[in-house]
């Protein structure tokens, strides 16, 4: 693999490994679809594809193959944040939806696709596997599923007992077709005030799971990481127990302060942290949050990108300023 492509620079900063040239310029969550429709009206081909937009802006690609455990003709919530299942009885009716041959036969077709791209180091890949907090709750909604820790705790291990064999599944057979860069579990338990449970819940009912899966990941030699919104400050310690390496997308807005965590947790794994309501305020602003970011780009282990998704509010030549600096960063950043 050539040592200037995307992959190969991705890998090298993940592994505290400076680049030959600039750290990766990636977008790990892409834009609203209200953001490129606005951009369509502002001098963006109207018909370009996803793939066609991080080219033309200039990004390194990092495509994302999902994992989720609940196949696509699964039954959903009518409502955002509602419930699939009330109790053992509902999980076993949708139960022949979930964890089945088919979506991992479809993970690994995804990953036949961009096979050759990956070898020649075109692209990043992360796998989405669904996290123990997450797929609970997408399955019991929102409020359900913060009771359940309590009313049905044999419902909740029963369901991680299940994720975590199916996750084992997708890694054992994913990864000696196609390893990829990264494994991103999907979690979003943390909120601006920080985590949506305690120390206690989360040895309970995540660790053992992730202490499950997690060595099946190490064994290839893979970087594993969490996704999860809100302030994660506190629960990086809880994270680092789990075999956890790192954390995305470090929200701003909800204080997170990745020189804090730098700091605290030298070789914990960051990506994101970019604090997306800058973007619309002007050059100066937008070089003002490189700047802050700039001393954890030179450290290492960081992967600067948006913390959440480029918002519609941010016009297309708003980006292209934010294009413009993020490629003057990725090389300062390897500067002395």
């Amino acid at each position: 693999m050539n040592s200037s492509t995307p992959r190969s620079r991705f890998l090298q900063t993940l592994n505290f490994e400076p680049p030959s040239d600039r750290l990766p310029m990636v977008e790990w969550a892409a834009w609203w679809d209200q953001t490129i429709d606005r951009w369509k009206q502002e001098g963006l081909p109207p018909s370009v594809t996803w793939d066609e937009s991080l080219d033309f802006f200039g990004l390194d690609k990092l495509i994302c193959i999902g994992a989720a455990a609940a196949s696509k003709d699964c039954p959903r919530a009518t409502t955002h944040g509602g419930s699939i299942i009330t109790d053992a009885a509902s999980y076993d009716a949708i139960r022949p939806y979930l964890y089945t041959d088919s979506i991992i036969q479809d993970v690994k077709q995804a990953a036949l696709e961009l096979k050759e791209r990956h070898e020649r180091g075109e692209i990043i890949i992360r796998l989405w596997l669904d996290g123990f907090f997450w797929f609970p709750r997408t399955l019991l909604g929102i409020e359900h599923h913060l009771y359940a820790f309590y009313d049905q705790p044999d419902l909740m291990l029963r369901m991680n007992n299940d994720l975590a064999d199916f996750n084992i599944r997708v890694v054992e057979e994913l990864f000696p077709l196609l390893r990829p860069d990264m494994v991103g579990f999907a979690e979003d338990m943390s909120y601006n005030h920080g985590p949506m449970l305690s120390y206690k819940l989360f040895k309970r009912f995540l660790l053992p799971y992730y202490q499950h899966v997690i060595p099946h990941i190490n064994k290839f030699g893979v970087r594993v990481l969490i996704d999860s919104d809100g302030d994660i400050t506190s629960m990086i310690p809880w994270m680092m127990e789990a075999g956890i390496e790192g954390v995305y997308p470090l929200e701003r807005q909800a204080g997170v302060d990745i020189a804090y965590i730098r700091r605290q947790y030298p070789r914990f794994l960051m990506m994101g942290g970019y604090d997306k309501m800058v973007m619309p305020l002007g050059e100066a602003a937008m070089r003002g949050e490189f700047e802050r970011l700039l001393p954890v780009m030179r450290s290492g282990g960081y992967i600067p990108s948006v913390d959440h998704q480029t918002p519609p509010g941010v016009s297309m030549e708003n980006y292209e300023t934010y294009i413009r600096l993020f490629a003057e960063y990725t090389q300062r950043a390897l500067q002395s």
